[in-house]
Formats: C-alpha cells, sequence, structure tokens
C-alpha cells in the first residue's frame, strides 16, 4: 500500500486547474487615454535594447524557479506593446521557447494600438512568433474616439484590422460602452456593426471612471457630464449579452465574448486561477514554489524596474505568500467571473463548508446555481456580481 506522503507528490497542485502563462508588461504609450488607468507612460526616447537585456533576464531567474512547466501562453501587454520593435518580441519569445516546453497550442497574443504604424510591423512580430493580436479599437466613430483620448480615426482602425486579418489567424478586438452621451439604440448599431466584422473574439467593456485618471478628476469636479445612469447601463449590459449571443458570441466570461473554442487562453489562466509570472514594470503574478503559493509585483516606474533588473538581477517589488483564505477570495473574484463558474470541491478545499450557508442563501434568491459540481452566477445576479461576491465571501 502507497503511503499518504506518496499520494501528497503525485496529487496536482492547485495551480494545475488554471495552468501556466506568462505576462509581460510593456509600459509606454504614443499618448495616455484620460480613462485608462493601467501602468502606461509617454517618453521621448526608449532604448529598446537596455530593455531586452532586463526582460532576457527576468525570464532566466522565474524560469529557474519554475523548471519543467509547460507555458500555456504569453501575453504582452501594457501600454502599448506595438510599439515594441519586432526584433525585441523576436529576443523575448526566442528565450522564451529555450526556457520553457511549449503547448501544442500556445497562445501568444500581442495588444496593438489600430494604427498605420503599429500595423506595419504586424509581419514582424508574426515572424517571431506571435499568434493573436489584441487590438484596442475602443469605439467605432470619430467623435467618441476623439472624447476617448485616442489617436487613431474609425478608418484607421478599419484599415489596421483588415491588416491584421490577413496576418494573423486570430484577432480580438475591444469596444467601449456607456459613453458620454450614448443611447441604447445607438450601442445596439455599434455592436452590431462589431460583431459583423469580428473573427472570434471581443472584449467589451463598461466605461468605468477610475480615480487618479484625467476622467475621474473631471468626474470629481463635476465636468464629465452625460455618462448613462444605473439602469442605462443595465440595459446596455443586457443588451450586449443578447446581441453577442444571437451572433454566436458566447460571453464566456462578464466582457468577453468568443465563438465557441476561441476563448484568450491566457485570461482563462487569470480567471480559472491558475499560476502566471509577471514581469516589467507594475506587473502582478501568482505563482505557486514550494507548494507555496505567492502573490509577486514589480515597482511600478519603468525607469526604477528597469535599473534595479539591470542592478540586482532580480524585477520583484514584493512576494508575499498568500493564505489559504487569500486563495479562496481571488478564487471567487476571479472565478466567479466565468460563466463556467468555480469547481465547488477546489472551494471546500480552501473553505470546508463555510460557504455552504452563503451558498445556499443565494441561490434561494437566485442570484447562483451550483450545479454538476460547479457554482456559477445567473444571468440575474451578472449585473450585481460585485454584490454577489460581496454575499458569498460574508463570513
Amino acid at each position: 500500500m502507497r503511503s499518504a506522503s506518496w499520494l501528497r507528490v503525485v496529487l496536482p497542485e492547485d495551480w494545475e486547474h488554471g495552468g501556466f502563462g506568462l505576462y509581460i508588461h510593456w509600459p509606454f504609450c504614443q499618448a495616455k487615454c484620460p480613462y485608462c488607468d493601467f501602468n502606461s507612460h509617454v517618453v521621448a526616447q526608449i532604448d529598446q535594447k537596455a530593455w531586452e537585456t532586463a526582460y532576457l533576464s527576468e525570464i532566466d531567474r522565474i524560469g529557474a524557479q519554475t523548471q519543467g512547466r509547460i507555458l500555456r501562453s504569453v501575453f504582452f501587454g501594457g501600454g502599448t506593446p506595438s510599439m515594441m520593435d519586432p526584433r525585441l518580441v523576436d529576443a523575448v519569445l526566442t528565450k522564451v521557447r529555450a526556457t520553457w516546453p511549449m503547448a501544442n497550442d500556445i497562445e501568444i497574443t500581442l495588444e496593438a494600438n489600430p494604427t498605420s504604424v503599429e500595423a506595419g510591423r504586424f509581419a514582424g512580430y508574426r515572424d517571431a512568433g506571435v499568434n493573436r493580436v489584441s487590438m484596442g479599437i475602443q469605439a467605432l466613430n470619430d467623435a467618441d474616439l476623439k472624447a476617448l483620448g485616442r489617436l487613431h480615426s474609425a478608418k484607421e482602425a478599419m484599415v489596421a484590422f483588415a491588416t491584421a486579418r490577413t496576418v494573423f489567424d486570430r484577432v480580438s478586438f475591444d469596444l467601449i460602452y456607456a459613453r458620454q452621451g450614448q443611447t441604447l439604440a445607438a450601442w445596439e448599431a455599434e455592436l452590431q456593426q462589431a460583431l459583423a466584422m469580428a473573427i472570434d473574439h471581443v472584449s467589451l467593456y463598461q466605461l468605468t471612471i477610475e480615480s487618479g485618471t484625467a476622467f475621474g478628476d473631471r468626474y470629481a469636479a463635476g465636468k464629465l457630464r452625460e455618462l448613462p445612469d444605473e439602469d442605462l447601463s443595465a440595459d446596455m449590459f443586457a443588451t450586449t449579452q443578447e446581441i453577442c449571443g444571437a451572433a454566436g458570441f458566447h460571453g464566456y466570461e462578464v466582457s468577453n465574448h468568443a465563438r465557441p473554442g476561441c476563448e484568450s487562453i491566457h485570461n482563462k489562466i487569470y480567471w480559472r486561477y491558475g499560476d502566471y509570472a509577471g514581469i516589467g514594470p507594475g506587473a502582478h503574478g501568482r505563482l505557486t514554489l514550494g507548494g507555496v503559493r505567492f502573490a509577486t509585483e514589480a515597482p511600478l516606474g519603468p525607469a526604477v524596474w528597469l535599473k534595479q533588473v539591470l542592478k540586482t538581477g532580480d524585477g520583484d517589488l514584493s512576494r508575499e505568500q498568500l493564505s489559504p483564505d487569500d486563495q479562496l477570495s481571488e478564487m471567487l473574484l476571479m472565478g466567479m467571473r466565468l460563466d463556467d463558474g468555480v469547481d465547488i470541491n477546489r472551494l471546500k478545499s480552501f473553505s470546508g463548508d463555510n460557504l455552504s450557508i452563503n451558498i445556499k442563501r443565494l441561490r434561494e434568491m437566485g442570484m447562483v446555481n451550483a450545479d454538476a459540481g460547479m457554482l456559477r452566477v445567473t444571468a440575474k445576479g451578472k449585473p450585481v456580481l460585485n454584490a454577489v461576491l460581496r454575499d458569498l465571501l460574508d463570513s
């Protein structure tokens, strides 16, 4: 009879439910959008060779800690990664291939602005190994693009998207809705136009006003007018789900829609609470090392991060061990966004039966289902997901 210690060795670690991915943050943009609270910066000059040295150093460091893991995805996010020289992307991906075994269906995504400058780089990114592009189109009319601080026109976005389609099999794009002065009818028409041009995936985000952004400052000063009220925003969300579903773009996550089998592998690693290494200024990661799960965070400032990596060989600002309660909270916060929901037995490994009363109450309210071993938010619960999560985690 095999011992309990043998069983602990062969049982999969929890992160394997979601897989392992790599996030690389490029912190630079041509301009700062007024709604954006991401770690992005506008600078006059970029020493791309220095950034290459730093990225490769970090891949070596993290690769040594995660040897033998199968890498399921790489995601170049930002900022505007399509400002990266294709030779830099090639150097990074060459190092990645030498560091980890890759899944046969590995997804390698690069975020891009839909301008002619970035579109001219697409072939170089494809040759480097990128097989999916995510384009920040955001709106399909010039007036709203200007209000959102975007540098491209609607026509330029269409041309760049068409170019991307000739280069990549997989092209996703983002739109923002619930914009200033936007009516439900206008959003319905724009969404129908977007789905007519979409290939297999779209990300559709309600405009949120974040503190510390230009929009946040304007809103606090009472100068950001004509935002949809709560009822109109809810109607826009419901309409989005209905129109996308009818067009064959299933809402597999609160803000993401895809044809069957075309969901974002990388983002599902986050939502399924897998492990991911975060490299670059302000990048976050979740890594299970020696059976212990850590939250990692890098310094925000690009110059600070670059100097630290080149000087010390370590780009982390902090590495914090996560308690079972921390992991339970994060698993619910991420996983309940998915249409698939969260495995109840997986939750019990962290909480025991502590959630059962809360789940029962929310089921009676019609906010969640707990069928076939999965805990899911219902259509009624989706528009108030944050409140549902608070009730789930209420001790």
